[in-house]
């Protein structure tokens, strides 16, 4: 009898301390403090527009409120790091925590999120107020360039970080001359409503002024290379 109570104890202490370790909550200043270590995977859960508003430096955005874009953007985190999320103030990251938990992630949250980040005085990277690419710009390049590759995505985006150095290469490798167009997914609203881009990063082609190809996600520097050979 002493065992069995014995090892429920044990199981109980166990499972408390599992459920402890994978639901890590911490402090501001704690918080600052775990993130300030090289490479640290910080996640800002909020809507697009309050993570312009303003967000911790090097974050990382993926909206929680919408499923899809969250589940797309969280798979390329690196499991064999922490991921720190936090949102405006703890409730919907405490949300996102539980379910990357399940994903296999280990992650901690921001108590009392931005605001309480705000709080303690803590920095904020953003105000919002970039002007954004107009679209008749865009189309200028478009035309006057015979190839043009544009690159839709944000620093702050997952698949889009990861892309970079897909790009780089490409920037070194391609035998093609082409002009390389940002458009930040973020912020130049209006192109992208001009090009049906929903989605980041979203990569389009151009020659010509016409449209030739195009990707949405992750793309190899095979399929870059593939795509300039077909055109």
């Amino acid at each position: 009898m002493n065992k069995i109570f014995t090892s429920a104890l044990f199981f109980l202490a166990f499972s408390w301390s599992t459920f402890a370790q994978n639901n890590t909550t911490l402090n501001a200043a704690a918080f600052k403090q775990a993130i300030a270590t090289p490479h640290a995977q910080v996640l800002d859960v909020r809507t697009a527009n309050e993570f312009n508003g303003g967000h911790i430096q090097h974050a990382l955005q993926a909206n929680w409120m919408d499923p899809k874009e969250f589940a797309n953007r969280t798979q390329h985190l690196d499991k064999s790091e922490t991921v720190y999320v936090y949102c405006q103030a703890g409730g919907r990251s405490a949300a996102a925590q539980n379910y990357l938990i399940q994903q296999g992630f280990k992650v901690v949250n921001l108590e009392g999120g931005m605001s309480n980040w705000k709080m303690n005085g803590f920095p904020v990277d953003g105000s919002g107020n970039k002007p954004q690419m107009r679209v008749e710009d865009f189309n200028k390049t478009i035309k006057n360039n015979e190839w043009v590759l544009v690159d839709v995505g944000a620093e702050w985006c997952p698949p889009c970080r990861k892309m970079l150095p897909v790009l780089a290469e490409l920037k070194n490798k391609s035998k093609k001359a082409y002009y390389f167009l940002a458009v930040d997914g973020g912020n130049d609203v209006d192109v992208m409503k001009s090009i049906h881009s929903e989605s980041l990063p979203t990569f389009v082609l151009y020659k010509n002024g016409k449209e030739v190809w195009r990707q949405e996600g992750i793309v190899t520097l095979q399929e870059f290379t593939n795509a300039f050979l077909k055109n």
